[in-house]
């Protein structure tokens, strides 16, 4: 078994985390940590585990990580960035669900998320756990930054067509990305109230958003060049999901985009391809670890859109950490992910 923790279960990405983990036939979960909790029986602030766990909340500083097989990290941005280093040296794996090991430069990850990194040193080992992409490097880490949820969206729907040189312009890629308010995280804020965001549609980060330069390096790196992407999110009245609606304008008319995506996704368990002419939809992958797309050329001309959609707390952050931590450890990469989407 799998002694896993998880330091900042409180929110919605560590619940689901616990969702996940707690039946998964190879996982022991030993440590729950949160400093506001501490004491608290986790099926106490979760009533949906109950039956599942009965540990109670714990200080991350009085918490025995050190005594586990792999630690999720569930926390806000830098955090993680302060324990990594102690815990790889007593032989602990770390998943990293937030930004703290995303970006490789330093600069960067300054600029964007107003911090200086605790532990430089560590960026360039971290993996980027998108299995799609990096699935042998993750088998032998020891440590992995997890997507963001936009980039998962963005960079599965983008790749098949990025990869394929002279296919499309590299240098004028738009993302119109829409997610549900979950994705804001747990934290009372006035923007994410009931009465604020239902019935109610806006684009934000429109001048910049921190999830670009992750979106960007992926793409820079599978293609070895800059790639020009304007990236604009908005926040929808559904609490889960992502849809990225992708314009890429096509250079190379003759190829076939369907059998592109189909023969690029065709071993990738959570990886979903529709068939030609369908629009996948953000309920049809609701619970689910499985990221949805579909590839269209309007009226046949020279932009191609491509349609991806997945779960932001699941393929975009829990689901993809414990795929990832499946990969890790060798198992069946599905283990305690293959279940179908909620619905309705």
């Amino acid at each position: 078994m799998i002694k896993v923790g998880i330091v900042g279960a409180t929110g919605y990405t560590g619940v689901e985390l616990l969702r996940l983990l707690v039946p998964h036939p190879e996982v022991e979960v030993t440590v729950v940590t949160s400093r506001k909790e501490a004491g608290r029986r986790v099926d106490d602030l979760f009533p949906n585990l109950r039956g599942y766990i009965s540990q109670e909340f714990s200080i991350p500083d009085n918490a025995p990580l050190n005594e586990c097989d792999l630690v999720f990290f569930a926390t806000p941005n830098g955090t993680a960035m302060k324990l990594v280093p102690g815990l790889l040296e007593q032989g602990v794996r770390v998943i990293d669900l937030a930004a703290d090991f995303r970006i490789k430069d330093t600069e960067v990850w300054s600029d964007w998320y107003g911090l200086e990194h605790a532990c430089p040193e560590l960026l360039a080992e971290a993996v980027y756990g998108l299995p799609e992409l990096n699935r042998a490097a993750i088998s032998q880490a020891r440590l992995i930054a997890n997507p963001g949820c936009y980039p998962t969206a963005t960079t599965l729907g983008l790749l098949p067509l990025v990869r394929e040189d002279g296919l499309i312009d590299r240098s004028h890629i738009i993302a119109d990305c829409k997610s549900g308010v979950s994705g804001a995280g747990r934290k009372a804020q006035v923007g994410t109230l009931f009465s604020e965001a239902e019935e109610n549609f806006k684009a934000y980060g429109v001048a910049g958003h921190r999830h670009l330069p992750e979106i960007r390096q992926t793409m820079e790196l599978a293609t070895g060049e800059p790639v020009g992407l304007t990236f604009v999110p908005h926040l929808t009245p559904m609490i889960r999901g992502i849809h990225a609606t992708l314009y890429l304008r096509l250079q190379k008319r003759e190829i076939d985009l369907q059998a592109l995506f189909e023969e690029a996704y065709a071993s990738e368990p959570f990886v979903d391809v529709l068939p030609e002419g369908f629009h996948p939809e953000t309920r049809s992958v609701r619970g689910g670890n499985t990221c949805r797309i579909a590839v269209h050329r309007p009226q046949g001309g020279d932009t191609a859109v491509v349609l991806s959609v997945i779960d932001n707390l699941v393929k975009g952050a829990a689901g993809q950490a414990v795929q990832n931590m499946n990969i890790m450890f060798g198992l069946n990469e599905k283990l305690g992910l293959s279940l179908p989407a909620l619905l309705p």
